[in-house]
C-alpha cells in the first residue's frame, strides 16, 4: 500500500499597506530576514505585480490614464495572476508570503480615493480571491500630510503619488474602514514613530498573531 504524508503546515500570508509614504515598504526585508533567521521559508512580492503579467499590468495602472473601473479591473486581473501563480503555491507549500499591498489597497485607493462602488469592488474580491485572505495586515498609519512631505523628499510620483491630499485623506479613511470592520486581522502601525519604533511594532504584531 501506497503511504502519502500529510501536507505540512500552511504558510501565513502578511501584507503591508499604507498610503504613499507611510514607510511600508522599508520593512518587508527586514521582516523576511528576521523570519528566515528562525528557519522560516520566505517570499516577498508586491502589488500590482510578482509576475511578468502582473508587473506589466503594473506599469499601465502606474503611468497610464484611465477611468477608476478600468483601473479596478487592471488591478483584479493582476491579482488573479499573482495569486494563481505565485502567492497560493508559496502558502501551500509552507512558505510565508510578504506582499507589500494587497486587496485592502484596492478598497483604500480606487473604492476612498476614486470613489468606486464598495460593491463593486466586494464582488471583484469575491470572484478573485474565493475567499482567501491575509493572515495578518500590518497597516502603516500616517497623517496623509505628513505622507506627502515624505513622498516630496523620496522620488519622482507616479500618477497615484501626484494625486493632491484630499484624495490621500479619502485613501486613508478607506484604510480606516477596512481595519474597523476586520480587527483582528489588521495591526495598526503608527507610522509616524522613527524607524526604530515602527519596526518595534512590526515585530511585536507578528509576534503576537503567531503565539495566538
Amino acid at each position: 500500500m501506497a503511504v502519502t504524508s500529510a501536507p505540512g503546515p500552511r504558510g501565513r500570508f502578511i501584507t503591508f499597506e499604507g498610503i504613499d509614504g507611510a514607510g511600508k515598504s522599508s520593512h518587508i526585508d527586514p521582516l523576511a530576514a528576521w523570519l528566515r533567521e528562525r528557519g522560516q521559508r520566505v517570499l516577498v512580492t508586491r502589488e500590482p505585480g510578482g509576475t511578468a503579467l502582473a508587473e506589466r499590468v503594473r506599469e499601465l495602472v502606474l503611468h497610464e490614464a484611465m477611468d477608476a473601473l478600468t483601473e479596478t479591473l487592471l488591478v483584479f486581473a493582476a491579482r488573479r495572476d499573482h495569486l494563481r501563480q505565485v502567492i497560493e503555491p508559496a502558502l501551500s507549500a509552507g512558505t510565508d508570503v510578504l506582499c507589500d499591498r494587497f486587496t485592502d489597497a484596492t478598497f483604500a485607493y480606487q473604492g476612498g480615493g476614486r470613489g468606486l462602488d464598495l460593491a463593486v469592488l466586494t464582488q471583484l474580491e469575491s470572484w478573485v480571491q474565493h475567499g482567501l485572505q491575509p493572515d495578518l495586515t500590518l497597516w502603516f498609519e500616517l497623517p496623509p500630510a505628513t505622507a506627502a512631505e515624505r513622498r516630496a523628499a523620496a522620488r519622482e510620483p507616479d500618477r497615484f503619488e501626484r494625486q493632491d491630499q484630499a484624495f490621500f485623506a479619502r485613501v486613508h479613511a478607506g484604510y480606516a474602514r477596512r481595519c474597523a470592520a476586520e480587527p483582528t486581522r489588521f495591526a495598526r502601525i503608527d507610522a509616524a514613530q522613527p524607524r526604530d519604533a515602527v519596526w518595534a511594532q512590526v515585530l511585536a504584531a507578528v509576534q503576537s498573531r503567531a503565539a495566538a
